[in-house]
């Protein structure tokens, strides 16, 4: 039988460690081609290159799978993979390792999951991993069967159309993780503010601040899977209509 084809992509740039070890798990499973950013694209969101030209270059980094450098957005080297370097439609895409948390309000933040969402626009299996640990350093193998698992029932039950899965990963070992919940994204947000400062010539600059405010404490929010120890997996999707407010809404705006 023919190896399923993986795309596999990221946001933390195509050297990241998470990829990496990402990329060499796939490896086990499928015929791997990487197109990843050329640099860290974090907190990019579903952004697209419009206003400069993109280009890409093949390089060579490790193990048997092509690897692709892109000097655009997560979103963008879905898109070129797409239209210009796969060979033919992939099985599955695949998006991470991230370096931190995308669980909760952060998907909406994430080229990690953008990346998965932009697949999943194409109507093709996608997920999103992160792990709970910004480190360089961090220690992805831990999670390496979970991840293959969930890969190898993603792409033996295919998802209703439209429908990629986020999955965060506690930064625990691998005899201390708990297992795999199914949840919904928990009600959480970051309370932000603006650090103001002087720079040496007088003008004034700001770094972004705040804390992770989470609101819900909720047995089936992806928060109290991962403070519990258990690997939560979310089914996201990119249509955003508010159904259950469609007939208020029509009542609402009536003008008869």
């Amino acid at each position: 039988m023919e190896r399923p084809l993986i795309l596999v992509t990221n946001d933390d740039g195509i050297t990241a460690p998470g990829i990496r070890n990402l990329v060499s798990f796939m490896n086990e499973i499928g015929e791997v081609v990487v197109v990843a950013p050329n640099s860290p694209q974090s907190g990019k969101g579903h952004a697209i290159t419009i206003n400069s030209t993109l280009s890409y270059e093949e390089v060579q980094l490790d193990g048997p799978q092509r690897d692709f450098s892109c000097s655009g957005t997560p979103v963008d080297c879905v898109k070129m993979a797409l239209d210009k370097i796969l060979p033919r439609r992939p099985d599955i895409v695949v998006s991470g390792i991230n370096h931190g948390a995308n669980s909760s309000i952060n998907v909406i933040y994430s080229g990690t999951m953008s990346a998965a969402v932009e697949a999943g626009v194409e109507n093709l299996p996608a997920i999103g991993f992160s792990l709970l640990d910004f480190s360089w350093e961090a220690d992805f193998t831990q999670a390496k069967e979970y991840i293959q698992s969930i890969v190898k029932k993603t792409l033996e039950n295919p998802m209703p159309r439209g429908i990629v899965l986020n999955v965060n990963i506690p930064k625990l070992l691998k005899e201390e993780i708990k297992g795999v919940k199914v949840c919904k994204q928990a009600h959480a947000k970051w309370e932000e503010s603006f650090d103001e400062r002087i720079n040496p010539h007088g003008k004034k600059y700001y770094w972004l601040t705040g804390y992770f405010n989470n609101m819900d404490e909720s047995p089936d929010a992806d928060e109290t899977a991962l403070a519990n120890g258990y690997i939560s997996i979310v089914p996201v999707k990119f249509d955003l209509t508010a159904y259950e407010y469609m007939n208020t809404l029509s009542e609402v705006m009536n003008f008869d």
